[in-house]
């Protein structure tokens, strides 16, 4: 079809419709189906850990149970997954109110929610810039003087304006697959930050969750110091009128206080533990120390979940965010790998452009001439040592990567063997511990029948009421100790994260 406009010099011509021959396509539906391979090994995922085990000797059914608050016994529950909201099971409304609004005020998810846009938009922004074509617009003026001296010609010099405008399409096609392994590196490091921010959310939880025990047993052990102390100043207040009396010598006196002193001197740091203990609490929920008061945990609002979760080594490999993530490293650099290969075979870049040239502005759009160019570029690298290195560093990178996963899925498997034995060890200390402490009972009671007969002085009840409540203080302790390994086991097994392999993180 032929069409007519005008020529720079105002005179028409004739243009003619560029129409593309079968040649002219044939190297376009070759690179087309050059386009279906991609440079470098597909990925694969790592193969889970061959284990069948966590311990080298067989954890029983369920653990010891104890005759005492926080003491009955755990089953484990083979192949049992963990409830997202695993904190629940622990029995405290009001730490269940207190994670919540962490996992929404908290700065640290808020920050790994940001990475993880960034992450994705890098993608999208990678994806828009390499699967599609680039077209832009372009408008442009300019003065020019020629002399007709510079053809051999007399005359004198001409000046006129050219004003262009034009629409230009470039693109790259993807002959070895380099575009396409790099935007599988970017999705595989969006995955990462995917799970980091699940670990995040994890570990915040966890944390909370365990702050909170630790406060409920501080407070639990104040209470029992205290008492300890009053009974001492009671006791070395009987000693004093003795001394008075001569009954006693001063140095069972000096020995005295320096027992009570000793005892006094432990309250300081148990409130300041207690003190620290609740401006983490605050920080964690997201909040300034002094902007909240944090509950008063208690350890009687807390229970032992009667079961307890185990999943084999495979199915943690397939649920523990960290290994998640350092496989979705190993998933970027192989692709990153990829992209070097790529960079060593051919590249084409395609670009056309369709505009208007003309010598005023006003008849840039109406009248001007109608130009434009279409360009095939081809490049082989022939000689570059550079870029054999670049795909030497990114093996290396790829094999580093590896390591690392091995790394952290040792380390899984050691943490989650770990925790195992605690709570095996942890229930056993908890059964001799209330076993202890009853008996200390048993003899405070004996102790105050015969001090109600006559038959035992006052001294001996204090010291028998000193006694069982050093007990207590262990006893509170080894009682925290259970709840503590129960929430380390949650964490251990990834707190119920699941990832659907089609549709990512769930």
């Amino acid at each position: 079809m032929n069409t007519a406009s005008p020529s720079l010099h105002g005179k028409p011509v004739r243009t003619q419709t560029l129409r593309l021959s079968v040649q002219t396509m044939m190297p376009l539906l070759l690179s087309g189906l050059l386009a279906g391979c991609a440079a470098g090994p597909d990925f694969k995922r790592p193969a889970p850990p061959n284990a069948t085990s966590y311990t080298a000797t067989p954890m029983p059914a369920q653990t010891a149970s104890a005759a005492a608050a926080l003491g009955n016994a755990q089953t484990f529950q083979m192949h049992a997954m963990v409830d997202a909201a695993w904190w629940r099971s622990l029995g405290s409304s009001r730490l269940d109110a207190l994670i919540e609004q962490a996992l929404h005020s908290s700065p640290t998810l808020a920050a790994a929610k940001a990475s993880l846009r960034q992450a994705q938009e890098l993608h999208s922004a990678q994806a828009g810039s390499t699967l599609y074509p680039q077209i832009d617009a372009g408008m442009g003026a300019q003065r020019q003087r020629t002399s007709p001296s510079a053809s051999g010609l007399s005359g004198s010099a001409r000046e006129f304006a050219l004003y262009n405008a034009s629409v230009g399409v470039h693109y790259r096609l993807d002959l070895s697959g380099g575009n396409r392994r790099a935007l599988e590196a970017l999705a595989a490091r969006a995955d990462h930050r995917s799970h980091e921010l699940a670990g995040a959310h994890l570990t915040l939880a966890a944390n909370i969750a365990t702050t909170a025990i630790t406060r409920a047993k501080l407070a639990g052990q104040i209470a029992s110091t205290q008492a300890i102390l009053e009974a001492q100043d009671e006791q070395i207040n009987i000693v004093r009128h003795r001394v008075r009396l001569g009954q006693a010598s001063p140095d069972e006196l000096l020995a005295l206080q320096a027992q009570v002193e000793q005892t006094r001197a432990g309250m300081p740091l148990l409130r300041k533990q207690l003190e620290q203990n609740e401006h983490l609490l605050a920080t964690l929920s997201g909040q300034a120390p002094g902007a909240a008061k944090m509950p008063d945990f208690t350890l009687e609002e807390f229970k032992l979940p009667a079961t307890l979760p185990v999943t084999l080594p495979s199915e943690l490999a397939r649920r523990r965010p960290d290994i998640l993530a350092a496989e979705a490293l190993v998933h970027a650099a192989n692709a990153e790998y990829g992209v070097a290969v790529a960079k060593l075979y051919p590249q084409l870049t395609l670009s056309a452009s369709l505009g208007s040239q003309a010598l005023t502005a006003g008849t840039l759009f109406g009248g001007g001439s109608a130009v434009w160019n279409m360009l095939g570029q081809l490049v082989q690298p022939l000689f570059n040592p550079g870029l054999p290195a670049e795909k030497r560093a990114s093996l290396a990178a790829l094999d580093a990567a590896a390591a690392n996963y091995q790394e952290v899925v040792l380390n899984a498997l050691r943490n989650v063997a770990d925790v195992l034995r605690a709570l095996d060890h942890d229930a056993q200390a908890l059964d001799s511990l209330a076993i202890a402490n009853s008996a200390a009972q048993s003899s405070l009671q004996s102790v105050e029948r015969q001090y109600t007969l006559g038959a035992a002085s006052y001294t001996q009840l204090l010291v028998a009421r000193q006694q069982m409540q050093q007990n207590k203080t262990g006893l509170i302790a080894a009682q925290a100790q259970r709840l503590a390994d129960t929430i380390a086991l949650y964490q251990a097994l990834g707190g119920g994260y699941e990832v659907n392999d089609k549709t990512g993180p769930v």
